[in-house]
């Protein structure tokens, strides 16, 4: 049984942050969506703590194009509210490819491991746009999903060559992901070939950095977890 699912996701705004712009209180996007933004995407489509999703490759359909916009950020140091410029990516499309494996160190959650169940249900929630709202990075970047087949129709990077981004963030690991009580960022230096990126795995990544401790949700069957004998949800 194959687990993966294709899909094209497009909004008129999309803000993936760069982490050194956030520190002086502005917002920069990088070029292209973070495999951690793509990751939240599909979670956002379909997800449960059985599985998790990894990202294969997104494939830029249109012109990379970015616009500054004026915000009021709030203060939490002074009463007063500060004027900031957030520099957004306008008017984005891209196809994405992405399947799901089996999140081992939950083993509790054995039982949900339906690889049939889980892949009619995350396409049945595309079909209907997402079980959760879709978002662009931040939550003021609405997006929209909705199935394709990875790529078909023409795409303005085709036959572009290759495009370098320099060193980006890739992703987070979880405690939940990793097995042990911490969370760590994982960077990678991405390259663009004809509007494809394909991502190596978060352990892949040639640079890493714990960030802190942090302690592994857990998850109870039928406590704060529905597994697969629940009335319903059943394919």
């Amino acid at each position: 049984m194959d687990s993966s699912i294709e899909f094209k996701v497009w909004g008129r705004f999309a803000l993936f942050t760069d982490p050194l712009t956030k520190i002086g209180g502005e917002k920069c996007s990088y070029h292209v969506p973070t495999y951690e933004a793509l990751k939240g995407i599909a979670r956002s489509i379909y997800w449960k703590p059985t599985f998790i999703w990894i990202i294969d490759r997104v494939r830029v359909m249109k012109r990379i194009r970015t616009q500054a916009k004026g915000m009021k950020p709030r203060n939490y140091a002074k009463e007063e509210n500060s004027l900031a410029l957030y520099n957004y990516l306008v008017n984005v499309e891209y196809q994405v490819q992405a399947h799901f494996e089996w999140n081992k160190h939950l083993s509790e959650l054995e039982e949900d491991r339906s690889e049939g169940k889980h892949r009619t249900i995350a396409k049945r929630m595309l079909e209907r746009g997402g079980r959760r709202d879709i978002f662009l990075g931040t939550r003021e970047c609405q997006g929209y999903a909705e199935p394709c087949a990875f790529g078909e129709e023409k795409g303005e990077f085709d036959g572009y060559g290759e495009l370098a981004f320099g060193l980006m963030f890739h992703s987070f690991k979880y405690p939940e992901e990793l097995g042990v009580n911490e969370l760590h960022s994982y960077f990678w230096m991405p390259c663009m070939a004809n509007g494809v990126i394909e991502f190596p795995r978060t352990e892949q990544c040639p640079v890493s950095k714990f960030v802190r401790e942090m302690a592994a949700q857990k998850f109870i069957p039928n406590v704060n977890f529905t597994g697969h004998k629940e009335k319903g949800l059943l394919a």
